[in-house]
C-alpha cells in the first residue's frame, strides 16, 4: 500500500558574508535602510518537508508518491527525486509561479537576513487525494505536512470523508497557525508528529489538554532532539528510545523530515513502534552530519551496523528484513 506524502516542495538558497551585517546598519537611519553585501559562498540545496521525507523513504527501499505544487523550473529536482524511487507523477506544475524558494545570507556572527517565497506553494489548494488514489491505490498512511494552509486542510477534511488514515505533521505551521487551523489538522490523525517545544504549542493553542490530544489521535510521537524519542497512545505506557550517538554534527536542518521518514518505513514493514521510533532516529543521524537535508547516502552494512551498535542485535535483524538501500 503506498505512502502518500503531501506539504512542501522547495530549494534553498544559502549564501555566506564573511562580515557583520550590523557593521552597515545606522540604527536611526533604518526607516531608509538599502543595502547590499558581497557574498563569497552560494550554496543550492534541494529542500521542502514532503520532499525531505520521500527522499529518506526512498533511501530505505520504499517508493513514496509526492503530493505538492512547484512550477515549471522543477524538472531537475524531479529527476533527482525520481532517481531515489519517489514518484512524482502526481505533483501539481504551476503555468505562472516559481517553485518555492528560500534565500538566507549569514554572516560571521551567525546573523541571518532571509526570504521565503512560497510561490507555487499555494497552488497546493487544488489538488484532490482522490485521483492520485485511483491512480496509485488506496494510501497505508496520507502524511499532512506543512505547507499551504488552505492545502492542509483541504486535505486532512478529504482524509476524514474518504476514511484514508492520516498523519498529522503540522511542524512549522504551529507558530503561525491558531487554534482553529490547528485543531482540525489534528483530530482523527492516526499519528500526530511534533517535538517537545510544538507539544506545548499544540496544547496552548488549541486549548486542548495533553490528555485531551491523546484521545483524539492514535499515536502521537514527539521527538526530543539529543534525548530521542517518546511514543505515546492513551492508557499505555509510553514507549521511549534513546537518540542515535553522533558521528559529528554539521548541521540539523531536516533531521525531523528524515525521522518521519524512518518511522512511516518501519510502520508501513510492519514493525513496533519501538522500531519504528529506532529506525527514525537512525535515519536522522545521517541528516545532522551532513550540510543539506537530502545530500545522505545510506551504505546497507553501515546503516545496518549503526542500528546494532545503537539499539542491538534484535533491532538490526528486524530492519535487515525489509531494508533496500540504494548502496551495498
Amino acid at each position: 500500500m503506498p505512502l502518500l506524502i503531501a506539504g512542501s516542495i522547495a530549494t534553498d538558497h544559502l549564501m555566506t558574508f564573511p562580515g557583520k551585517f550590523s557593521d552597515s546598519l545606522v540604527v536611526d537611519q533604518l526607516d531608509k535602510l538599502s543595502v547590499s553585501f558581497l557574498v563569497e559562498e552560494l550554496d543550492v540545496r534541494r529542500g521542502g518537508c514532503a520532499a525531505n521525507i520521500c527522499f529518506g523513504l526512498g533511501n530505505l527501499g520504499l517508493e513514496p508518491v509526492l503530493v505538492g505544487a512547484v512550477g515549471e523550473d522543477f524538472a531537475e529536482y524531479r529527476s533527482w527525486l525520481q532517481r531515489h524511487r519517489v514518484d512524482c507523477d502526481s505533483v501539481h506544475v504551476s503555468d505562472t509561479r516559481h517553485t518555492a524558494r528560500f534565500v538566507c545570507t549569514t554572516d560571521s556572527a551567525h546573523a541571518q537576513i532571509a526570504s521565503f517565497y512560497a510561490g507555487a506553494m499555494s497552488e497546493a489548494r487544488e489538488i484532490e487525494l482522490k485521483p492520485i488514489v485511483d491512480r496509485v491505490g488506496d494510501p497505508d498512511y496520507v502524511l499532512i505536512g506543512p505547507d499551504d494552509p488552505e492545502a492542509m486542510l483541504r486535505h486532512t477534511d478529504e482524509c476524514r470523508q474518504r476514511g484514508y488514515r492520516f498523519v498529522s505533521d503540522p511542524s512549522q505551521q504551529l507558530a503561525f497557525g491558531d487554534g482553529d487551523l490547528i485543531r482540525p489538522l489534528i483530530d482523527g490523525a492516526a499519528i500526530l508528529f511534533s517535538n517537545e517545544y510544538e507539544s506545548a504549542l499544540i496544547t496552548q493553542k488549541t486549548g486542548w489538554s495533553h490528555d485531551e490530544v491523546l484521545s483524539r489521535v492514535d499515536t502521537w510521537v514527539v521527538t526530543l532532539g539529543p534525548g530521542g524519542v517518546r511514543v505515546e497512545r492513551k492508557g499505555e505506557e509510553p514507549v521511549h528510545v534513546a537518540a542515535v550517538p553522533e558521528v559529528r554534527k554539521v548541521e540539523p536542518t531536516g533531521v525531523g523530515d528524515a525521522f518521519r521518514a524512518g518511522f512511516l518505513a518501519a510502520l508501513d514493514w510492519g514493525l513496533s513502534l519501538e522500531r519504528a521510533a529506532q529506525l527514525g532516529c537512525l535515519l536522522a543521524v545521517y541528516v545532522v552530519e551532513q550540510v543539506g537535508t537530502q545530500e545522505y547516502a545510506l551504505s546497507r552494512s553501515r546503516f545496518l551496523h549503526r542500528c546494532e551498535e545503537a539499539y542491538g542485535a534484535a533491532a538490526a535483524a528486524d530492519l535487515d528484513q525489509h531494508l533496500r538501500t540504494l548502496h551495498p
